[in-house]
């Protein structure tokens, strides 16, 4: 039977690569010369830590993130920014942590909207996954698309179609 998977994964490697990029954007650009801007990727956390002197200068800084980001693959909802941005003696500090995996709300969320829809196939949440079987490819492809046009403020990704 075809089966596939739905996953919410960002990989490390590009999102590094993406951080350093807009490292090297930030230290060729007028508005940031002379100016503390420091940011860090903790590769075990998932957690992007941004230090600049103003909130006017944050705010640019996470818009160089989501550009750079989306040029290099990773969809801007894999940011959490929820968190406000904190003062810290001369600059402000902020902590954005990346969604990596399925919750298992979300999960449910998805298993739920699939049922929903009616279509002959099953779902099941395995860890982090939703692996989603049927007896027609036809039938898989319609739960992309559905999962696709849902607004599910994840990124997903669709992996092992057998």
């Amino acid at each position: 039977m075809p089966s596939f998977d739905i996953a919410s994964k960002v990989d490390v490697q590009t999102l590094d690569n993406a951080i350093n990029t807009v490292r090297k954007e930030l230290d060729g650009r007028y508005d940031f010369k002379g100016s503390p801007v420091e940011i860090e990727l903790d590769k075990k956390e998932y957690l992007v830590k941004v230090s600049v002197e103003s909130d006017m200068k944050m705010k640019q800084v996470i818009d160089v993130i989501i550009s750079r980001s989306i040029k290099q693959g990773i969809d801007a909802s894999a940011y959490n920014f929820d968190k406000e941005s904190y003062p810290s003696g001369k600059v402000v500090k902020k902590e954005i942590p990346v969604k990596n995996g399925l919750e298992q709300s979300k999960a449910k969320e998805i298993v739920k909207l699939i049922k929903d829809s009616k279509l002959k196939v099953q779902a099941a949440i395995m860890d982090d996954i939703v692996r989603v079987t049927g007896k027609k490819i036809d039938d898989l492809q319609e739960v992309i698309a559905l999962l696709r046009g849902s607004n599910l403020e994840i990124p997903l990704q669709f992996v092992n179609m057998k």
